[in-house]
């Protein structure tokens, strides 16, 4: 079986390794810069631009490909999956249509409010910065800004937490106008994926991630500075009430994107507020987190490629999906400077990193030795039968590396969890 991955980054890392546990696997892949994890696991590479649909087409046909499995959400909106398919490829990841649940903030909030579907903030949609400004002034409380289209996960700026009033203002105007505003969401975070084969749903592992830049939870967002899971592959902070609901939405969406005329096949991401009035969606990816993928992929005990098969076949079902009962904790290391003015082509040195599974991503390796670049750089990640010891092997790995690169140390570690505890028992 041949199989095709696009994307370059560590998640795309993450779900090659995965996919090279099964027999019987040859792995191709499409990325824009080198990730040497992903160089020596595929036998044959382009390196283009992940978006350059027609040569990433050829390229596939060339290569005899059976399957292909889009890591990141830009070639997804440039239509790689209507081309693929189009030549008889069977892919993992939505066609473009479906994929506007991610693509087009405005589109997932109108389908939402159409089909009733639990969970939507109250918000509203604009073109025009003018129009929105106004909102803005007569708005009683905090708003949410979303551009409507694709920021790599950055774009979002919270008034309260990030901007005022005229700094919201200021962006607004920044970003033309086109930009959904929505009611500032008080909870803690958590993150819900699930394989989807167009009408089943299979979820895996709750997990949450950290966006802050620094330790305790300040500074910029960034993609992801880490994040982890729990043994029971729920989080704390989150009722059986709270899960059950949230995987209800997903199954709404789901079913709703079929009634739209865009069955949904690939990896639906939910990212969820849970409030006190239960969760509320911040946004749905098309694609697998980063590095959210790296912890549920770390625990994925079946076989990752008969997952596939059955997505295209369209008879998934969670007998064929199964996660080791462990904790996992993935830290991300980033270039120092990361994100406003990283420190770029600074060799590293990795020491002893124990049983902590390492996952490439924005490194290049010359000579045997890997240098930073403008964003993150590489991530540990660990497993333990307890959140402690999953933390300890991934901090462990993460301080064995020397060179001009950080890490938040606090990530999947008993104080930080308390304070996601403490603070929803404060809501609630």
């Amino acid at each position: 079986m041949k199989i095709l991955v696009v994307g370059g980054g560590g998640r795309e890392h993450a779900i090659t390794t995965a996919l090279s546990r099964g027999p019987d696997v040859e792995l191709y892949s499409v990325m824009a810069k080198i990730n040497p994890g992903i160089v020596a696991l595929a036998r044959g590479i382009l390196s283009v631009k992940e978006t350059r649909v027609k040569e990433i087409t050829d390229f596939a046909i060339t290569s005899g490909i059976d399957y292909a499995f889009i890591g990141p959400e830009a070639p997804l909106e440039a239509g790689l999956v209507d081309s693929l398919e189009n030549r008889d490829i069977a892919c993992i990841g939505p066609v473009r249509g479906a994929a506007r649940l991610e693509t087009d903030k405005g589109f997932c909030r109108t389908m939402m409010e159409k089909h009733g579907i639990n969970g939507c903030p109250r918000h509203s949609i604009f073109t025009s910065a003018e129009d929105a400004c106004d909102f803005i002034d007569a708005y009683d409380g905090d708003l949410a800004i979303k551009p409507i289209g694709l920021t790599g996960g950055k774009g979002v700026r919270i008034m309260g937490e990030h901007l005022d009033g005229e700094g919201a203002k200021e962006y607004v105007r920044s970003l033309g106008g086109d930009v959904v505003l929505e009611e500032r969401l008080i909870g803690e975070e958590f993150t819900l994926q699930a394989f989807v084969d167009g009408t089943h749903l299979v979820p895996m592992p709750l997990v949450q991630d950290h966006k802050r830049a620094f330790e305790g939870d300040v500074g910029p967002n960034t993609g992801g500075m880490g994040s982890y899971s729990m043994p029971d592959h729920m989080l704390p902070f989150v009722t059986p009430r709270d899960y059950e609901q949230a995987l209800l939405i997903m199954k709404d969406a789901v079913t709703s994107m079929y009634h739209e005329g865009f069955p949904y096949r690939g990896i639906l991401y939910g990212q969820f507020m849970n409030t006190a009035e239960g969760p509320k969606v911040i946004e749905f990816n098309a694609r697998f987190g980063d590095p959210e993928a790296m912890n549920v992929l770390s625990l994925l005990s079946s076989d990752f490629t008969e997952i596939i098969c059955r997505m295209v076949e369209g008879s998934l079902s969670a007998s064929h999906v199964t996660f080791e009962q462990k904790a996992s904790v993935c830290k991300y290391l980033v270039p120092e400077g990361y994100p406003d003015a990283p420190k770029t082509d600074k060799p590293l040195t990795i020491g002893e990193t124990g049983q902590a599974l390492r996952y490439y991503a924005n490194v290049v390796e010359r000579d045997g030795t890997l240098y930073t670049q403008t964003s993150r750089t590489l991530a540990f990640v660990g497993l333990g039968e307890t959140l402690e010891g999953a933390e300890g092997v991934a901090e462990a790995a993460a301080a064995a590396v020397r060179g001009a690169v950080r890490h938040r140390r606090d990530i999947g570690t008993a104080g930080l969890l308390q304070q996601r505890i403490d603070h929803m028992r404060e809501l609630r």
